[in-house]
């Protein structure tokens, strides 16, 4: 018997290709931006050959909130046209809490709201991770070295949570809802800390992004991803998933991580969806995967997720 509080079955459940394998400042020094439409088509013409029919315009790769109106709208259309919609839209390293920038992109924020709603999408995704050090840029993997830190300052958390809930309740009335990125050393950057920080923003429709594979592919010791999943389950809505082999030297305190396929790491991602299930879980996924060709692994990701998912 179908579940008929949810919209999906496997077979139609939003899987997002995203877009982290392609930059936005281009080898010649051009942006993104400022390609022409068939510019972007032979960039998604990789998304489509790999089988997806949704993407997330990840603005790592393209800010959509910041092209002009007639531009935003080719795009679209770019999209249609390719047999591709946009679920969710994910943001990058553009934190309201930032320093320098926090008035800026929460500016920003506000912006791809509008965005998503303007393209259809139902999703945004928005996080508190700082842009990479030098030293993080050197590194072969960025997460081995430590990157920007979120203060211990209980007055930057509250301007984190007023933020939030502004930009919050801006998606609420456009039926959008806000996932919250789980990346290390954020205020998102455990189970605990995320489920207290959604928990003070208090609105339904922000919840969390149970991106675990931000926290197990660190070099140093993390709470097992079960019962970090058991936490986040409640709160689980738009989901960044990606997965690592991850070995620990108990008797040196050695641990080594890669980048794996969703079914091969070690989260296991059939009975993390399940938890999230049981809550309610209805939102879309996006597949990510970093080393050798992503999208390509992403597809599999992909695949793998549609065996997993209910039937109805």
């Amino acid at each position: 018997m179908a579940n008929p509080s949810r919209k999906w079955t496997r077979e139609t459940w939003p899987i997002a290709a995203a877009m982290i394998q392609y930059p936005n400042v281009l080898a010649d020094g051009s942006s993104v931006q400022d390609q022409s439409v068939e510019q972007w088509a032979e960039t998604l013409a990789d998304v489509v050959d790999a089988g997806f029919t949704e993407l997330d315009p990840t603005d790592s790769w393209i800010r959509l909130a910041d092209l002009p109106a007639a531009r935003r709208d080719d795009f679209v259309k770019l999209t249609r046209d390719l047999g591709l919609s946009m679920p969710a839209i994910s943001t990058s390293r553009r934190s309201v809490i930032d320093p320098e920038h926090g008035d800026e992109y929460l500016a920003y924020g506000h912006r791809v709201i509008d965005t998503a709603a303007a393209i259809g999408a139902g999703s945004v995704s928005f996080g508190f991770f700082g842009p990479l050090t030098d030293a993080q840029k050197k590194a072969l993997w960025f997460w081995t070295v430590d990157g920007v830190k979120n203060p211990e300052d209980p007055a930057v958390w509250r301007q984190a949570v007023q933020r939030i809930r502004e930009l919050g309740r801006h998606a609420e009335e456009l039926g959008i809802e806000l996932a919250l990125e789980m990346y290390e050393d954020t205020y998102i950057g455990s189970a605990d800390s995320a489920v207290r920080f959604v928990t003070d923003v208090g609105l339904p429709n922000v919840g969390i992004n149970a991106d675990l594979g931000n926290l197990v592919r660190l070099h140093r010791p993390v709470e097992h991803w079960q019962p970090m999943m058991a936490k986040v389950a409640p709160f689980a809505k738009y989901w960044h998933v990606k997965n690592y082999y991850r070995t620990e030297d108990e008797t040196s305190g050695l641990v080594v991580t890669h980048p794996a396929p969703l079914e091969f790491g070690v989260i296991n991602y059939r009975a993390a969806i399940r938890m999230a299930l049981a809550h309610g879980f209805d939102s879309p996924f996006l597949c990510e995967h970093y080393g050798g060709d992503g999208l390509s692994v992403s597809a599999a990701n992909r695949d793998y997720l549609r065996r997993i998912l209910p039937r109805d």
